[in-house]
């Protein structure tokens, strides 16, 4: 009980920080310290780290280089802060595999799940932010064709390689705070968590190419997540992919490979 009681205090707090410093709307905030309640009060040390890095990283990486980052808004339907969609689609996956822990105390592998949860957001979050700066030309996973900047589905070489250090970062901190039960397979970790992160990194552009909704701007001639209006004011309409499938829904997707992956090779491995 006084686990769970510190947990939530952490969670208030760095919530509160978060808020005030603008990555979190007020419902984000409040959705954050639910989650981190769980994660913190439920899981304990370890499993909050991995969520704390995920978050700071990610909240730093959004708000670098923002000015270059402004002409991409007309093409994202949500910014920099976030809300409460986008905490339970980044990080909820990751609090299923927390109350798992409880149900299965002795198992490793609830552990495994949830690093390879944070790992695929991370590495997807990473990808999205440092993907469109890099210098050379996107291009569509699906077809390799090139596409413009921004452009759900566009993939870089940069872009990838900041994925593979975003999935990398939590591997190694998975693979340092292993638990003892991990066995053999502890000694492999990094490689099982970066792959998962990796991978459903990678679906994640997948499904963005293919079912996730995109519209178009008629007046600025433009692809967009922006629904029903795009920032000029002006209605959009479904281009592609269906309209349920919003980025939020991927994001969930992307968390879910990456979990369900790391499970994977670690009950077969």
């Amino acid at each position: 009980m006084v686990t769970f009681l510190l947990g939530l205090v952490v969670a208030v707090l760095f919530s509160g920080l978060a808020y005030r410093a603008r990555s979190l709307n007020l419902p984000g905030a409040l959705a954050a310290a639910g989650l981190g309640t769980v994660v913190f009060g439920l899981g304990g040390l370890h499993w909050a780290v991995l969520l704390l890095t995920f978050f700071v990283s990610s909240s730093a990486l959004s708000r670098l280089f923002g000015k270059r980052k402004t002409r991409f808004n007309e093409k994202f339907a949500k910014g920099s802060q976030r809300d409460a969609a986008q905490v339970l689609a980044n990080g909820g996956i990751g609090g299923v595999f927390v109350l798992l822990h409880l149900v299965f105390p002795g198992a490793h592998w609830p552990w495994m799940g949830f690093a390879g949860a944070i790992a695929a957001v991370n590495a997807d979050t990473w990808a999205t932010e440092l993907g469109v700066l890099s210098h050379s030309i996107p291009r569509a996973i699906t077809t390799g064709k090139p596409v413009e900047r921004g452009t759900s589905g566009g993939v870089t070489i940069e872009g990838t390689l900041a994925a593979v250090l975003g999935a990398a970062l939590i591997a190694a901190l998975a693979a340092l705070m292993a638990a003892p039960e991990a066995g053999k397979v502890g000694d492999i970790t990094f490689l099982i968590i970066t792959l998962s992160g990796l991978a459903g990194s990678l679906l994640d552009s997948l499904l963005g190419a293919t079912l996730q909704a995109i519209y178009y701007c008629p007046r600025c001639k433009q692809e967009t997540e922006h629904h029903p209006l795009h920032i000029c004011q002006n209605p959009t309409a479904l281009l592609r992919g269906y309209a349920w499938m919003e980025n939020d829904w991927v994001n969930i997707a992307c968390a879910l490979t990456g979990a369900l992956l790391a499970v994977s090779f670690y009950i077969f491995l």
